[in-house]
């Protein structure tokens, strides 16, 4: 009798423990899927925050890029010069969309009351290069006085130059440098100034 009454009474202990335990893990369910969405909540609200900061971001950059527009198409009409001039520093560039020999592309950047483009340093370099993008074009650079004497159309000597690699190579009387497709900064070659190609002039505005 009293094994029957210890049986039942650490059985009814089982229970209450199987009980116990099986609400305890309802209940962390319950809290766990809660913390959940409280984190997605929360991950969409951060999301939708980004989202909004970078359209704003997006429309604020055209903005300021619309007001430069606008002051450099102002800046130009006063100067008395077309819209397809760009700047940079204190000089304005003519890329054109025609090809001539070297000797014909200086005439026509004089004619614009310019000459072609001198390119002075690293930054210059790069600006022009980017906005030719793979076209190749005359710049005001020779050595027609002198064979390996390079100068500029101001008539100052080459210091600062953008050879590529082997270039300049004077095969068959290369007189006239040219930017040319080759990738990267240093892309300057020789080439026979009869030869046509889009041009770049320069003109100063300081």
């Amino acid at each position: 009798m009293k094994e029957e009454i210890y049986a039942n009474a650490e059985a009814e202990a089982d229970n209450k423990a199987d009980s116990s335990d099986s609400e305890h893990s309802y209940e962390d369910v319950y809290v766990n899927e809660d913390n959940l969405q409280t984190q997605r909540d929360k991950q969409s609200e951060n999301s939708g925050e980004e989202t909004t900061r970078s359209r704003y971001n997006t429309v604020t950059e055209e903005r300021d890029q619309l007001q430069r527009d606008k002051a450099e198409l102002q800046r130009f009409s006063k100067l008395g010069l077309d819209p397809g001039w760009i700047s940079f520093s204190s000089s304005i560039y003519y890329i054109s969309n025609e090809v001539k020999t070297w000797h014909e592309s200086r005439q026509d950047c004089e004619k614009r009351e310019g000459d072609l483009v001198i390119i002075n340093n690293k930054e210059e370099q790069e600006f022009i290069t980017k906005h030719l993008g793979n076209k190749r074009a005359w710049i005001g650079l020779s050595d027609k006085d002198t064979e390996g004497e390079w100068k500029w159309v101001d008539g100052k000597p080459l210091t600062t130059a953008y050879w590529y690699e082997t270039e300049p190579n004077n095969q068959g009387d290369e007189d006239c440098a040219e930017i040319s497709d080759n990738p990267g900064m240093k892309n300057w070659n020789d080439f026979l100034c009869f030869n046509e190609r889009i041009w770049i002039c320069e003109k100063s505005y300081s």
